[in-house]
């Protein structure tokens, strides 16, 4: 198996890594065993972050009593110093731990600098001081904040969307890391479920030794598939290379990747799904989108308000208003028998 090592933090793993956001969403007995999965298969970096509800608890009762076997990273989307210290706190209680691996600020709009006025930054560095955390690192989903953290020199590792339907310049993105000494963390590999292709999607990181794909899991055939990867590592073939032009082709232009940082919804609209109707409906099984729970959701559509709070807060900038609309024209098609889907 390929070992990637984050930049200045010498932290060095196996070529994948586990996305723990997933797991919020089953139990804690399921979780565990799937964590502990996880580490039998030859994982030993874990992401996490306080906004995940319950994965940073889940996290710490898998491993405790394990804790100098692994690699444990979590994220705090606090704004003030108070709250800074408030989610570390509460992070180190929940992951049963006095220290965390790397603390990364959590989808960031700016770049948090020394004196800036914040003070955020000084909390790191305060905490780096006391040896609650190693390392500092910094999570983004817009390109132009994600660059300027990375030529500020002022962290070691970045995470950020990145698949085989990234664009070149965010491969631009990681070979800037690359020639920083900074880690690269990708995460959404899969593009939000849009990609289904998990030997193209492995291979295709593999390109790229300075990056670590995290791969959000909630099941335990889901890390099954990820875990043969470990000793059979797919090789970028001319087989997979056009394959991967081919969806490139298929998902050009804006879309929807799912990652609901536009919600909630003022009109109650499933943004995150509904936004990416047309995409789901001829990319997965239809039948499962054309519920008579999924057509009341599409419905809510026609309540949109145009208030825009989900244009301002899309890391992908897209006018979302009008996403909707186009998918529920298209969705409505469908629905009438005008458009075919499988």
């Amino acid at each position: 198996m390929n070992q990637i090592t984050l930049g200045t933090t010498g932290i060095t793993v196996c070529q994948n890594a586990f996305g723990a956001l997933p797991i919020q969403r089953v139990g804690m007995d399921e979780a565990t065993a799937i964590l502990r999965r996880a580490y039998e298969g030859g994982i030993r970096f874990f992401d996490t972050a306080r906004a995940y509800s319950d994965s940073e608890e889940k996290v710490g009762a898998a491993f405790d009593g394990m804790r100098d076997k692994i690699y444990i990273a979590s994220k705090t989307a606090a704004k003030t110093p108070e709250d800074f210290w408030q989610h570390l706190e509460t992070s180190l209680k929940n992951l049963r731990t006095d220290y965390i691996d790397l603390y990364q600020f959590h989808c960031v709009d700016q770049c948090y600098r020394p004196g800036d006025g914040t003070g955020m930054y000084e909390c790191m560095l305060q905490a780096k001081e006391q040896g609650k955390i190693r390392h500092i690192g910094v999570t983004a989903h817009k390109l132009a904040i994600a660059m300027e953290c990375v030529e500020s020199g002022l962290y070691e590792t970045l995470q950020f969307p990145f698949s085989y339907l990234s664009s070149e310049k965010d491969i631009e993105l990681v070979n800037a890391c690359q020639k920083a000494n900074m880690g690269f963390i990708a995460m959404k590999g899969l593009a939000g479920g849009l990609i289904h292709n998990s030997r193209a999607a492995m291979a295709f990181m593999t390109q790229f030794d300075n990056v670590l794909p995290i791969w959000g899991i909630q099941k335990m055939e889901e890390l099954e598939e990820w875990l043969v990867f470990m000793e059979e590592t797919p090789v970028y073939d001319e087989e997979l290379r056009a394959y991967v032009e081919q969806e490139k082709k298929e998902l050009s232009g804006d879309f929807c990747r799912g990652c609901g940082y536009c919600m909630p919804c003022p009109a109650g609209i499933m943004i995150n799904n509904c936004a990416r109707m047309s995409l789901m409906l001829r990319r997965a099984p239809s039948k499962a989108w054309l519920t008579e729970e999924m057509q009341a959701e599409m419905a809510k559509i026609k309540n949109c308000l145009n208030c825009r709070q989900c244009v301002s807060k899309c890391p992908y900038e897209l006018n979302t208003p009008e996403l909707l609309r186009k998918n529920l024209e298209d969705y409505r098609k469908v629905l009438a028998g005008e458009v075919k889907v499988q």
